[in-house]
C-alpha cells in the first residue's frame, strides 16, 4: 500500500510538472509572437514643442492644467488618506500636499473599477457606457490564456472563463472619435495639450491621444518600467496571479513619441515620464497648458529601482518593499512636477489634479492597500471605486479645504472647462459638475444625488448615501447605508427591501439611457471581497464576478 501511495505521488508530480510546462509553452508563445509583431530600438531625445520665448504681454491667459493620474493606487497607500504602505512607514508628502494646499474630495469617485473605462469618462465627461466603452480593453490571447492559467491553481473555488468573441480586434476598443474629449475643448480655448504615459483609449480609427486633441504624446507603448534583466531594477512576481504571469510574458520596456516608432525610454519609468513632464512645462511656460501625466505606476509587473528598494530594508515581505519602493518613486516624481511649476512661475496659475483610475487591486497579494475599505480594483465595492481626488489652485482654493460631497471621474471635465472658461459642449449630455464652486465653499447642496457602476455581471447604483451593489452570476445583491457604514461591513439588503427596489428602479432607469457595450465581454471572473489573491478560499467567502 506504502509503495502504491509512493507511485500515485509521483505520477501526481509529473502530471503536475506537464502541467506547469504547458501554461509556460503558453506564454512563451505569448512572448514570441509580441517580439515577432514589434520591434523596439533604442531611446531616442523627447524634442518637446517650445512655445514663445516671452509671455504675451496683456494676455489674458487662461489657467494651466495639469492631471496626474496613478494606475492602481491604494486609498492606504497615501500617508494622508489611509495611513501608507507597511504601516505608514513610506510618507508620501508630496502627493498629500496638493490635499493640503488644496481641497480633498474625501468621497472622490473612480467612473470604473477598471482602468481604461475610468479613463473614458475622466476625458470625456460622460459615462463611458453612453459612448459604449464598458469593459476594459485586453490584449489578444488574455482573455483566453489567464483562465487557463487560473484553473490549474486550486486557489480558485470558482471558475474564471472566457466568456464570448472577439467581434472588435484590441487596437479598435476604444474612445469613439465622435466623442468631444477634454484636450479637444481646451485646444478650442487656446491650449497646448500634452500626454505622457498611459491611454488605453484606442490605437486607431481617430482614437490616438494625437487624434483626440493632444498636440504632442509620449506615449506608454508597454508596460515594463525597465528591462526584466537591468541591474538597476528589482522584480516581485506573483506566481498566484495569472494577470501577473502573463503581463511579465507580453510586457516589453517601450515608449513612442507623436506616433512614431517604438524606442526603450531613458530609466525608470516613473522617473522617465516625470523628467519628460518637467521639459514639457519649461517648454510652455509662456503659453497655457494642459498636461496630462498618465502614469503607470503603481500597476503590476512590480519593478522598483535598487536605489528605491534599498531604501527600505525595514519591509521584510518582497513583494511589498518593492510596491513600497514604486509608491516612493512616484511620490518623488509628484513632487519633482510641483517644484518644476513653481520654479518656472506658474505654481499660482495653475491647477493641479490628482487622482487615481481605480482602487488597489487584490492580485498583488498585499491585504491592506484600500484599508478600511472593502474590495478591490475589478470590483464596485469602495476599494475598487472609492479614490484619492485631489485639486490645488493658489489663491482660488483655500488650502486644507475638505468637500464631503460625492464626486466623479467625470467631474474634471466640467471642472477644467469652467477653470478655463470653455463652454461645455451643448450637443450631448455631460454627466459632469464643475467642482471649483464646492472647492472654494461657495455652493451648497450635493454635487450628484446619484452616481452608477456598470461592467456586465457587476452593477452598481449610489442614491443619496444608499448603495446597491449587484453581481450575477452569482444573483447577489448586497445593500449598504454608506453614511453610517462607508466600510460596507453590514449587508441591509434583507432588512430594507423596499431601498433595493427604489435603487433597483433607478439602476434600471440609467441603463435605460446607456447604449450596449461596443465589443463583447471576453471574460468573467470570480473576485473575493475580502481577500487578497495570495490568500486561501474559504467556503464562507464571499464574490462577485466581474465580466470584462
Amino acid at each position: 500500500m506504502q509503495k502504491f501511495a509512493k507511485i500515485l505521488a509521483v505520477i501526481a508530480v509529473l502530471l503536475g510538472l506537464l502541467w506547469w510546462q504547458r501554461q509556460s509553452l503558453m506564454l512563451g508563445a505569448i512572448g514570441l509572437l509580441v517580439d515577432l509583431r514589434t520591434t523596439t530600438g533604442p531611446n531616442v531625445p523627447v524634442d518637446w514643442e517650445p512655445g514663445p520665448g516671452t509671455p504675451a504681454s496683456g494676455a489674458d491667459r487662461p489657467p494651466n492644467i495639469v492631471l496626474i493620474l496613478a494606475d492602481d493606487l491604494g486609498w492606504n497607500d497615501l500617508t494622508f488618506l489611509g495611513g501608507g504602505v507597511a504601516g505608514g512607514t513610506v510618507p508620501t508628502p508630496r502627493i498629500d500636499s496638493i490635499a493640503e494646499e488644496g481641497a480633498n474630495f474625501v468621497n472622490g469617485y473612480a467612473a470604473n473599477g477598471t482602468c481604461a473605462p475610468s479613463r473614458a469618462a475622466l476625458l470625456s465627461g460622460r459615462y463611458g457606457t453612453r459612448f459604449g466603452f464598458e469593459f476594459t480593453p485586453t490584449p489578444s490571447g488574455m482573455s483566453t490564456l489567464v483562465p487557463l492559467i487560473a484553473d490549474s491553481s486550486t486557489r480558485l473555488r470558482l471558475p474564471m472563463r472566457a466568456e464570448g468573441g472577439r467581434a472588435v480586434d484590441f487596437e479598435e476598443m476604444g474612445m469613439p472619435a465622435s466623442e468631444i474629449t477634454l484636450a479637444e475643448l481646451l485646444a478650442e480655448r487656446g491650449y497646448h495639450t500634452i500626454h505622457i504615459g498611459k491611454w488605453h483609449l484606442g490605437q486607431t480609427n481617430g482614437m490616438t491621444p494625437r487624434e483626440q486633441g493632444f498636440d504632442e504624446s509620449l506615449l506608454m507603448a508597454s508596460g515594463l518600467y525597465l528591462p526584466e534583466e537591468d541591474p538597476r531594477v528589482v522584480n516581485a512576481k506573483q506566481d498566484f496571479d495569472p494577470i501577473d504571469r502573463f503581463l511579465w510574458a507580453a510586457m516589453r520596456y517601450a515608449a513612442r513619441f507623436n506616433d512614431g516608432e517604438n524606442f526603450e525610454p531613458d530609466g525608470y519609468l516613473t522617473d522617465y515620464y516625470t523628467d519628460e513632464a518637467i521639459k514639457a512645462i519649461e517648454a510652455n511656460k509662456n503659453r497655457p497648458f494642459f498636461l496630462y501625466l498618465a502614469h503607470w505606476a503603481p500597476h503590476t509587473p512590480l519593478q522598483a529601482t535598487r536605489e528605491d528598494y534599498e531604501a527600505l530594508s525595514h519591509i521584510e515581505l518582497h513583494r511589498e518593499r518593492v510596491y513600497a519602493a514604486m509608491i516612493r518613486a512616484l511620490d518623488r516624481g509628484v513632487g519633482r512636477v510641483l517644484d518644476a511649476l513653481r520654479d518656472n512661475g506658474l505654481e499660482d496659475d495653475t491647477i493641479v489634479i490628482f487622482t487615481s483610475d481605480n482602487g488597489g487591486a487584490g492580485y498583488i497579494g498585499l491585504p491592506d492597500v484600500n484599508d478600511p475599505y472593502r474590495g478591490w480594483k475589478i470590483s464596485f465595492f469602495e476599494g475598487g471605486i472609492h479614490v484619492p481626488y485631489f485639486i490645488k489652485w493658489p489663491g482660488r482654493i483655500t488650502p486644507g479645504t475638505v468637500v464631503a460631497q460625492p464626486v466623479h471621474h467625470f467631474d474634471i471635465f466640467a471642472t477644467a472647462a469652467g477653470a478655463a472658461g470653455a463652454p461645455l459642449p451643448a450637443d450631448r449630455k455631460i454627466d459632469g459638475v464643475d467642482l471649483l464652486p464646492f472647492a472654494r465653499g461657495e455652493a451648497t447642496g450635493t454635487t450628484h444625488r446619484a452616481l452608477f457602476w456598470r461592467s456586465g455581471a457587476s452593477q452598481t447604483a449610489l442614491v443619496d448615501g444608499w448603495k446597491l451593489n449587484v453581481s450575477d452570476p452569482p444573483g447577489r445583491k448586497w445593500l449598504f447605508d454608506l453614511r453610517s457604514d462607508p466600510t460596507e461591513q453590514h449587508d441591509l439588503s434583507a432588512e430594507r427591501p423596499d431601498k433595493v427596489a427604489e435603487l433597483e428602479k433607478a439602476l434600471e432607469a440609467h441603463n435605460a439611457e446607456q447604449l450596449p457595450s461596443a465589443w463583447p465581454s471576453t471574460g468573467l471572473m470570480p473576485i473575493n471581497l475580502d481577500k487578497d489573491r495570495s490568500l486561501p478560499d474559504a467556503p464562507d467567502d464571499e464574490y462577485i464576478y466581474w465580466s470584462n
